[in-house]
């Protein structure tokens, strides 16, 4: 009997270390990023419908791709076997009207999130020689070449310049630029971080005029946190304008090459509005400008006359609350100019088609579903391509809709579809939540050439891990409203034994956590270990229509701190969890959503909490995002005292874990530090970790696998 006992005891230990080590071997392969798919990156058509390069041999060099066979025809650059100038690797490239010349840029030095400075060279495909864009000492930043490939613009030192390739000279065109004060053609801050944009410049379609932003953000406040070094620390200062606070000031310019003068736009400007898009049209002397307010509920879509510098409106919409910008990110302009964008006027995001001087002729797609992106439109055909969520919320799909207003779907198979779309090819990414990116080959037509791209080998590699399923399904609230959710729960359960939940969430305006698609995450990790996951998509979310989304305007936090405390009740009630060791966790939105739990459902609903670089009063954050959805601190001071939890952090009830790091650009470490401040206070304790020199996303593979190791003992500890 002693025997069969140790015998047992040896057969326990030794799986429970099997397990122990498939999971740790998937964290580590999880954080160093080696279970990403194969993807089709900076994959760009050519010229002739029937090729299209990418970047291949770690970067080092540009190839030809046939598009119905997928074989390599021919290499167009291949870095150690140029004339000229010497460079190590390609991290973008772009071709000029002939695609005799090439514009490549090098290593990257990342100014915040996405800019970057760079040295671009200049490549001649025939002469096989490369040779410097700019002889200045500064780096470039985001170089085009104007669309009749004689010019290239880029910005160096907050400076417009414009190479004139055929005389080889170059001209600057503004002399004004100065760091923290003036920013020509390039982003400030929060046009980079909030409206995604790394270039601020256009070209004319012929090529003679070019148009830009300006930003003063000599008013805008500093804000400085320190760079550890040795042996003395380094004060990194730059302009954030947080919510209330003065913001920069923008202009609209444009040059014109023959004439060398510059004129201002007549389209307005000051630090009270906001131009996010600007896209010139197939008149080579109008472009188009998106024009808001500060608070966002007005939109102006204005043509603006680059040779007089003056502006007509188009579109107007008007809201009482925020409007969504990115709606006319997908503007495309018909030879005749008249148009297609996205707008939400009847409470779901759908394609409507404008004449020339912005009547509205009709609505091409309508249901209670949303469009997310188009592709192209057609004005001969009247066929246009777009992706949407029309068989689910969850799923994104490829349609194709005719001039009849019939609409196809390109391929029904449920998860999430995007595609890259051109005269004669459509490619088709799927992946699924099991299934990792699948590229397909399609004509025109929608019919299937050939797949370009599977994964197998990735999927194969998966499959050693055995991960456990994430399972789809829709929750209900006591209230009855439903919402998505999905659920991942350890492979093999014991019958009638009830497991810790983890709830991992983000919950932000118009975010999408719960989606049909591949994005392996923790989630598997903490399910190996012997956690059952979930996620629920609270009210105030995307994808669910207009009325869904805008319910949490002008009180972040509240409602959707509600709806998270209401799935843990349900969640609860399933009888493999155990509601006394529920923990809520969450990045950024999700941070402070996951303070907002603890403080208002923690002990009772929520044992433990993990936040990783919360925001904790909305008055610390940056003012355009901010406003979009509280409008600012002066018109809407009880929503921000309502939202703030700084002042409530000695409500905290149950085991916390707060994590930042220190050079967090984005959510200022001082949100943290606050609201720590106030807990210390209140005799509150907690556990928190730091990450000296990393900004929001805390990257680096040593620095995730600690971080995430952090977070599975504090739950061992805890749950």
């Amino acid at each position: 009997m002693k025997n069969n006992i140790l015998l047992l005891i040896a057969l326990m230990f030794a799986t429970l270390t099997s397990s122990g080590e498939k999971s740790e071997e998937y964290l580590k392969a999880f954080t160093s990023r080696s279970l990403r798919p194969e993807r089709m990156n900076e994959l760009k058509a050519m010229s002739d419908g029937e090729h299209y390069t990418m970047l291949a041999d770690e970067g080092k060099k540009i190839v030809m791709y046939n598009f119905k066979t997928g074989k390599a025809e021919k290499t167009l650059l291949d870095v150690e076997n140029t004339k000229g100038a010497k460079i190590k690797s390609i991290t973008g490239y772009e071709f000029d009207s002939t695609e005799n010349r090439i514009l490549v840029s090098t290593e990257r030095n990342y100014i915040y999130r996405r800019s970057f400075n760079t040295a671009y060279f200049i490549y001649n495909v025939s002469r096989n020689e490369l040779e410097s864009l700019s002889d200045k000492e500064e780096s470039q930043q985001m170089a085009h070449f104007s669309p009749n490939g004689r010019f290239v613009a880029f910005a160096s030192g907050n400076n417009m310049f414009i190479k004139k390739l055929m005389y080889d000279t170059e001209v600057q065109i503004t002399k004004d630029g100065k760091l923290n004060e003036i920013i020509n053609g390039t982003p400030d801050w929060v046009y980079e971080e909030e409206f995604g944009l790394t270039c601020c410049f256009v070209w004319s379609k012929d090529s003679k005029l070019l148009a830009w932003t300006r930003f003063d953000e000599s008013d805008v406040k500093e804000f400085a946190f320190d760079k550890y070094d040795y042996p003395y620390d380094k004060s990194y200062k730059y302009k954030y304008p947080k919510a209330g606070e003065t913001n920069s000031s923008v202009s609209v310019l444009v040059y014109d090459i023959e004439n060398r003068t510059t004129k201002q736009m007549d389209c307005g400007e000051g630090n009270e509005i906001y131009f996010p898009i600007m896209k010139w049209t197939n008149n080579p002397d109008v472009f188009a400008l998106v024009r808001m307010n500060r608070n966002q509920t007005e939109l102006d879509l204005l043509a603006v006359n680059a040779r007089s510098g003056v502006a007509t409106v188009l579109v107007r919409e008007k809201e009482e609350e925020y409007i969504d910008y990115e709606n006319y990110n997908c503007l495309t302009f018909t030879e005749d100019n008249s148009f297609v964008a996205l707008s939400e006027r009847d409470g779901w995001k759908h394609i409507f088609m404008y004449n020339q001087n912005g009547r509205m002729l009709k609505q091409l797609t309508k249901g209670n579903w949303e469009v997310t992106d188009v592709y192209n439109y057609n004005v001969k055909t009247g066929e246009c391509w777009f992706q949407a969520t029309k068989e689910k919320s969850t799923e994104r799909h490829i349609y194709k809709l005719d001039k009849k207003g019939n609409i196809t779907c390109l391929d029904s198979k449920p998860g999430t579809h995007s595609a890259v779309v051109t005269d004669k090819y459509i490619i088709n990414d799927f992946c699924d939540n099991e299934t990792p990116d699948i590229y397909t080959l399609y004509d025109s037509k929608g019919k299937k050439i050939r797949t370009i791209i599977d994964n197998n080998d990735l999927k194969n590699r998966i499959a050693a891990y055995q991960l456990p399923k994430k399972e789809f399904f829709t929750l209900k609230t006591a209230e009855g409203i439903e919402l998505n959710a999905w659920i991942v729960k350890p492979k093999e359960m014991k019958a009638g034994k009830k497991y810790p939940l983890v709830m991992v969430q983000y919950s932000g305006p118009g975010s999408q956590e719960v989606k049909n698609r591949f994005a392996l995450d923790w989630e598997m990790y903490l399910a190996m270990e012997g956690y059952v996951v979930a996620c629920v998509d609270p009210r105030g979310t995307g994808a669910r229509g207009r009325v869904f989304r805008n319910c949490s305007y002008k009180q972040l936090g509240i409602i959707e701190t509600h709806d998270q405390i209401e799935a843990a009740k349900v969640l609860g009630q399933m009888e493999f969890i155990d509601p006394q060791r529920i923990c809520i966790w969450g990045w950024s939105y999700g941070g402070f959503m996951a303070l907002n739990c603890m403080i208002n459902g923690g002990g009772d609903i929520f044992k433990a909490g993990i936040a990783i670089a919360p925001v904790t009063d909305w008055r610390l954050y940056d003012s355009s995002y901010t406003e979009r959805f509280m409008q600012t601190p002066q018109s809407n001071d009880q929503g921000y005292e309502k939202s703030e939890i700084i002042s409530k952090a000695g409500q905290l009830k149950g085991k916390l874990l707060l994590c930042h790091g220190t050079a967090d650009d984005n959510v200022h470490i001082q949100h943290s530090m606050l609201f720590v401040e106030n807990m210390i206070k209140a005799g509150v304790d907690f556990e928190m970790q730091i990450y000296p020199n990393k900004n929001h996303s805390i990257l680096g593979n040593e620095t995730r696998l600690h971080l995430y190791r952090r977070f599975n003992k504090f739950l061992k500890d805890n749950l």
